[in-house]
């Protein structure tokens, strides 16, 4: 029998990078959309609390099903083990980067 496939899909939500695991993970029939399923958090067993996993808990606590642009996936692993779900500013994100627009001509306007 299949073992369940796990996914962490990495994306920019109003100015935000969120961090999610799930189960099922597909292009949507709406157009330019990711189709993100069975969202999965942490068990309830644990003594830490991540303040950013119970928000996202909260948040999509009645979700059966999200839509996310493509455009804002940044990116999807298939993992083996289930990490803690979090939000992060974009400021502390790494190698994470904005894409480059508005600025035309690589100099900027004084």
């Amino acid at each position: 029998m299949e073992e369940s496939r796990l996914f962490k899909i990495s994306y920019y939500n109003q100015d935000k990078v969120y961090e999610l695991y799930a189960k099922q993970v597909y292009e949507s029939d709406l157009y330019g959309f990711l189709t993100i399923e069975e969202i999965v958090f942490g068990s309830q067993s644990e003594l830490v609390i991540d303040p950013s996993e119970e928000k996202l808990k909260a948040e999509f606590n009645s979700v059966k099903r999200s839509f996310i642009p493509m455009h804002a996936v940044i990116r999807i692993d298939e993992v083996k083990e289930q990490g803690m779900c979090k939000i992060k500013d974009t400021k502390n994100t790494g190698n994470v980067s904005s894409f480059p627009g508005g600025n035309k001509g690589g100099r900027d306007r004084v």
